[in-house]
């Protein structure tokens, strides 16, 4: 099955714009998780097209951490990725690097997230997040919903945007809800 974003083309200049636009030098492990974020590239159509763009120098090989060579685009990615990346939606671009930039950042601050739903027997649901900060737990919460589809809602935003669910939760229990605005 082809990637979401439709054919090798263009999951090679996702790849492409997303190491260019992160700014750090990543491992191949970074790089396939931040990408597997969002559900737009599936794992063997990334790996194919990594290594393919190493094959052309497109992308680069510039140091290491843990052990693992690090990468970033070479100046020809660059251009590429200029050139191209229009052919992408500006929204799938936008998702993917907010996600991978939120990666980046809960991986360096050692930031977990879990989520999951539950279904119960009489058609009601039970969502429950949480997250923690180098081992710290930050916040726990379950809500019972009417419907499992309202449940299943709030486990996609909570996937999509943890951050902005946690600062909305402090907000509201520390009585600071203007900043939900800001």
């Amino acid at each position: 099955m082809p990637s979401v974003l439709g054919g090798k083309r263009n999951t090679k200049v996702f790849i492409l714009y997303l190491l260019q636009n992160i700014q750090i030098p990543v491992t191949y492990v970074t790089l396939n998780d931040m990408i597997m974020e969002t559900d737009y590239v599936m794992y063997l159509d990334f790996a194919e097209c990594f290594y393919e763009l190493l094959d052309n120098a497109l992308i680069v090989a510039v140091g290491e951490e843990d052990g693992q060579p690090t990468y970033t685009v070479s100046p020809q990615g660059k251009h590429v990725a200029q050139q191209l990346h229009s052919d992408l939606l500006p929204v799938v671009l936008d998702e993917s690097l907010r996600c991978a930039l939120r990666y980046l950042d809960f991986k360096r601050r050692g930031v977990k997230t879990e989520c999951s739903v539950r279904a119960n027997p009489d058609g009601s649901a039970e969502f429950s997040c949480s997250m923690q900060e180098q081992g710290r737990q930050l916040c726990s919460t379950t809500i019972h919903c009417d419907c499992l589809a309202r449940a299943q809602q709030m486990e996609r935003n909570f996937r999509e945007r943890p951050e902005a669910v946690y600062k909305g939760l402090w907000a509201l229990l520390s009585g600071n809800v203007n900043c939900l605005f800001s």
